[in-house]
């Protein structure tokens, strides 16, 4: 029998902070489900969700400013187990009477946290010796604590850094333990979700693809299912899951749009349809979109174009096969967010065609996207569990939109193919001296501007070539990769030397935020 592995939730309200989907991790990383919110969510809808607990997120605004953001009062009333977190702490301090004024010195960064009074259920283990170091966020303070509440904790600068009301379960903290710069975050974490909310734990990648198999069958009965695979992680994830589920009702279409990596064509042919017994057709169609591409370089219109096509050509391979109903997608929760959060509509959009975002308004066909609740490191889990080839699992992701976001501006053949060999060298480069699993995610840039050079004896006016390396848990945030100078060298070196049109190669040393991890 498959097990509800919604059965236990977490409900996470967020109030706008850069962290909420850190959140979201940590708690699954608990093998607990969980879902991110607005922080305005019905108090109908938080009862029909039934949370086993909620997560009150932090945020940029003062609780005491006019029209702060604020949850429906009976939401405390609910007897449901409460963290809150930052803002989360001083919502929860000002509606039970606890009084939060601006900081005579605010704290950002590290800062040692002390604990006073004894610790509770949320803190067992947190405190070694009697103090943690944690990450600090935040411009205002507790002043006031409400008198159900006792204090847990104190910094230098902030006199009330933890509380609790173990009788009504509810807790709070200033800091992030979220982040991992809050030494054993995870564990005051899973402490909430484990021992306060008494989750048991039935999120694991063993029932995922057993709930997932059953939904699948469940909402395509004898339908046919066409797949766009790019060869990425979550197509790849996503195909072989719904090959488990219905066999020879799913058909993967792989389309050449000319904007692929170099070689991908026929590693994703031999991968699937050679080695999996995946049915995969594959469309030649690099001239269709590099002609509707022409002169176009608004990055969301190339975006569009892109999708647009992407979805004519699996509808009209979908009308060839006759009786499909369904087109299936490696959508993936990061997605949802990014894209203005599909449910809430009030995310802001970061990039149009990241699936659930670019999908245009004739589609006849249905979506089903068995992955669309997962992050990117429990897609990988899903992956090895369902057999896929580790170098296939792990392998760095590859926008839909292929390298038509990686050049910046028009483009053309020429510049597509300069990408290519200029990413493939950079790719050979990270395996051959052992940084490509160290790193997140690599790619080439193609930048649309010359610079002046000197080749031989002559001076030349080429174009200029941009690498990206960044390290990241959930593709939410990123740092930039620390490439050793020599290996730079080594693949500056090589790019110049082998592939024509090109005199400079430059490193990106953004974080995200502020940049995004793709530059378009």
């Amino acid at each position: 029998m498959t097990k509800d592995i919604h059965s236990e939730k977490i409900l996470i309200l967020d109030f706008g902070s850069q962290y909420s989907q850190l959140i979201a991790r940590r708690i699954r990383e608990t093998h607990v489900y969980c879902e991110i919110q607005p922080f305005d969510m019905d108090l109908a809808a938080i009862r029909a969700f039934a949370p086993r607990g909620i997560v009150l997120s932090g945020g940029p605004k003062s609780v005491y400013d006019q029209g702060a953001p604020a949850v429906e009062e009976e939401l405390f009333e609910l007897g449901i187990p409460v963290l809150g977190i930052c803002y989360g702490m001083q919502l929860m301090c000002r509606h039970f009477g606890g009084a939060v004024v601006p900081a005579g010195k605010r704290e950002y960064g590290h800062a040692e946290v002390m604990s006073q009074g004894r610790p509770g259920p949320l803190f067992e283990g947190f405190f070694v010796e009697g103090k943690n170091s944690v990450w600090m966020s935040h411009g205002d303070h507790v002043e006031k604590v409400p008198h159900q509440f006792e204090v847990i904790a104190n910094s230098e600068n902030a006199p009330v850094c933890a509380i609790q009301n173990i009788q009504g379960r509810q807790y709070g903290v200033q800091f992030h333990p979220e982040v991992n710069h809050t030494l054993r975050g995870d564990l005051l974490i899973e402490n909430f979700v484990r021992n306060i909310c008494r989750c048991s734990g039935q999120w694991t990648p063993g029932n995922i693809i057993q709930d997932g198999v059953a939904r699948i069958r469940e909402q395509v009965e004898g339908g046919q299912v066409v797949l766009g695979l790019s060869g990425g992680v979550d197509s790849s994830v996503a195909a072989a899951l719904l090959h488990l589920a219905i066999g020879d009702q799913l058909t993967c279409v792989f389309v050449d749009n000319g904007l692929l990596r170099l070689g991908e064509g026929d590693q994703v042919m031999a991968t699937f349809a050679e080695n999996l017994g995946v049915r995969v057709i594959r469309v030649d169609a690099e001239e269709r979109f590099l002609s509707a591409l022409k002169g176009v370089a608004d990055p969301e219109q190339k975006r569009k174009i892109i999708g647009g096509l992407f979805i004519e050509i699996f509808e009209e391979e979908a009308k060839r096969l006759g009786n499909v109903r369904w087109l299936g997608q490696g959508t993936i929760y990061p997605d949802v967010i990014e894209s203005a959060g599909a449910k809430t509509g009030k995310a802001h959009s970061i990039k149009s065609h990241h699936n659930v975002g670019g999908l245009p308004e004739f589609m006849k066909l249905q979506l089903v996207e068995p992955l669309r609740e997962l992050f990117k490191d429990e897609v990988r889990s899903i992956g090895e569990e369902l057999g896929l080839p580790h170098q296939l699992v792990y392998r760095h992701p590859f926008p839909g939109p292929g390298l038509g976001v990686r050049i910046l501006g028009e483009i053309n053949k020429d510049f597509a193919d300069t990408l290519r060999y200029a990413d493939a060298i950079y790719i050979d480069e990270l395996h051959r001296t052992g940084h490509y699993d160290k790193i997140s995610q690599a790619f080439a840039v193609f930048l649309p501007v010359k610079s002046v050079g000197v080749m031989g004896d002559g001076r030349t006016y080429e174009y200029v070539i941009a690498l990206r390396a960044v390290e990241t848990k959930d593709f939410m945030t990123a740092e930039w990769y620390p490439l050793p100078y020599a290996i730079m060298s080594r693949i500056s070196n090589r790019i110049i030397n082998e592939v024509r049109g090109v005199n400079r190669v430059v490193y990106d040393i953004s974080g995200k935020p502020p940049a995004t991890i793709e530059w378009e």
